[in-house]
């Protein structure tokens, strides 16, 4: 904004090309300084912006400032000194760094928006005459343009020159300043959506975070210690193609820790099978394992595929693995071992491709010593084994459960939404829950149907064992132990049991609260249980 080559259509228009394409503010601004330099008699250029006042307190200049919201912020700044080899100085900590809109040239033209052309100040400095600098520095014209954008002021370029500005130069100034404002505008913009994007990036960092504790476990619910314990052991098993047993009491969720384990698993694309070993008839074990041909047995009128060919490239669920027959466990250690195996009736050698995860509630260890379970399959079952703790050890995991089934049984069974209440989590904290997680859910469904939108009561046995009530034969027994029990005293107390069960059901077999629930196990499993047993409903 000094003389004729300073404006000159050529230098604006690459100038502005350059500064246009510039995604970040600062180099902008600097970038822009630095090329204004490079003209003939420019001795110094300083770019302030209006920004919110934040140096009141130590402001030199507070006490000229009417106004200690908004003022202007030196943002660029660089001089070529006169005689010297040191370059250009960039510096912007002195006086000026902060300018009170309205006070002297500089705060006018942010205030008012008019641009200021001056000359001769050698002679004639006016109100510059405070800047120590001028004399020294030759310094001879000044033009002070306003950064307009859309209406608004957003700040002031100025510019000292040893020699005169033109009259002309304010025209160019306008325009110069005016494409200066629309490349700050959209650096601004950019710089926006860049902290915008980081900002979401973050908090979606977070959120993750959040998840991870929160509901680390998948469909596994809870913050315990004991639970994440489990989760820390699926996560160093997951990835691997490792066989898994786990271990606990029925109701526990054991099958949900399946499920995260294939979730967690480079298998987690293809299909988790699971096969209740329970619930299988002896005699149809090897089909529904293995498949079979048609014509392969009597009943056998179409080719099917077994459990191990349904799992092919996924994970092979094998739930209370405990009931294999013995007889059936060779083939199966067979297919675990040599990941081979064929169709009843076929001659056919398929190969298996599935991670083989397995379940029980027994002590298997001690069913291999006892001879009911075979040691080989055993040991290659318990490569990694993970044990579930029952709801009593895990009674942290009490309130997050509860919580989960309410809007689980709010949403499936279209209840009106009940109310939790401190008594009731101490009524569920001081219950042992013998039945564990399916008792739990089973006890919050029936107390959410009759809370009716109310508080939720559970009709628990507070501070008791929560065991079935004994029978007098029983609680003799538990007096004195026998050191053992003979196979027919096994069936004894397996049928008393049995009886004891149905008699409390009502002989209801099936359904909520039924005999096979009770048990665990499945309602045909039990109906020939019953009639191996001899029980029929009285008359």
């Amino acid at each position: 904004m000094d003389a004729d080559d300073q404006f000159d259509p050529a230098f604006a228009s690459a100038l502005l090309m350059e500064i246009t394409q510039e995604q970040s503010l600062d180099t902008l601004l600097k970038k822009l300084v630095i090329r204004l330099l490079d003209r003939p008699h420019i001795a110094r250029v300083r770019i302030w912006l209006i920004e919110r006042g934040d140096l009141c307190a130590t402001c030199v200049r507070r006490n000229d400032c009417p106004d200690q919201v908004r003022c202007l912020h030196a943002v660029a700044s660089g001089s070529k000194a006169l005689g010297s080899g040191a370059g250009t100085d960039f510096s912007i900590n002195d006086r000026f760094m902060r300018i009170p809109l309205g006070v002297g040239v500089v705060g006018r033209i942010g205030a008012t928006g008019q641009a200021q052309l001056l000359g001769n100040i050698d002679q004639d400095p006016g109100e510059l005459v405070a800047i120590p600098w001028l004399t020294s520095e030759l310094i001879r014209g000044f033009n002070g343009v306003p950064i307009i954008y859309k209406g608004e002021i957003l700040g002031v370029i100025g510019v000292f020159a040893r020699s005169n500005v033109p009259d002309f130069a304010q025209v160019w100034g306008r325009i110069f300043a005016d494409h200066v404002a629309g490349a700050i505008a959209n650096a601004r913009a950019f710089e926006e959506i860049q902290r915008l994007k980081a900002q979401l990036e973050q908090q979606n960092a977070y959120l993750q975070e959040e998840v991870v504790e929160a509901k680390a476990f998948g469909d596994l619910v809870g913050g315990s210690a004991a639970l994440g314990q489990i989760i820390s052991q699926i996560d160093l098993v997951a990835p691997t193609d490792a066989s898994v047993l786990i271990l606990g009491e029925t109701g526990t969720g054991k099958e949900l820790v399946a499920h995260e384990i294939h979730r967690r698993s480079r298998r987690q694309g293809a299909p988790l099978i699971r096969v209740n070993c329970a619930s299988i008839p002896h005699e149809l074990f090897e089909s529904e394992f293995f498949g079979h041909v048609k014509g392969a047995f009597t009943g056998a009128i179409r080719d099917r595929i077994g459990r191990f060919e349904a799992a092919e490239g996924g994970t092979l669920f094998l739930d209370e693995i405990g009931e294999v027959p013995l007889d059936l466990q060779g083939k199966l250690l067979r297919a675990l071992q040599e990941k081979r195996y064929e169709r009843v009736g076929d001659d056919r050698t398929r190969l298996a491709d599935a991670r083989i995860i397995a379940a029980t509630n027994r002590d298997l260890k001690k069913e291999a010593a006892a001879g009911r379970f075979r040691e080989d399959l055993y040991y290659r079952l318990n490569v990694f084994p993970i044990h579930v703790a029952p709801l009593r050890e895990r009674k942290d995991d009490l309130v997050a459960l509860a919580q989960h089934f309410i809007a689980l049984t709010v949403k499936e069974l279209r209840c009106p939404p009940p109310r939790l209440v401190r008594a009731g989590i101490a009524s569920l904290q001081s219950y042992d829950w013998p039945g564990n997680i399916r008792e739990l859910r089973n006890v919050i469904e029936r107390s959410v149907i009759l809370a009716r939108g109310g508080v939720l009561d559970f009709d628990l046995p507070i501070g008791a064992d929560a065991s079935p009530p004994a029978t007098p034969t029983a609680r003799a027994e538990q007096a004195e132990p026998p050191p053992f029990l003979t196979e027919v005293e096994i069936e004894q107390r397996t049928r008393a049991n049995l009886l004891a069960i149905l008699e409390h059901t009502n002989w209801k077999v099936k359904g909520r609260d039924g005999a096979a629930e009770i048990l665990g196990v499945n309602p045909t499993t039990l109906l020939s249980r019953m009639k191996t047993m001899g029980l029929k409903r009285p008359d």
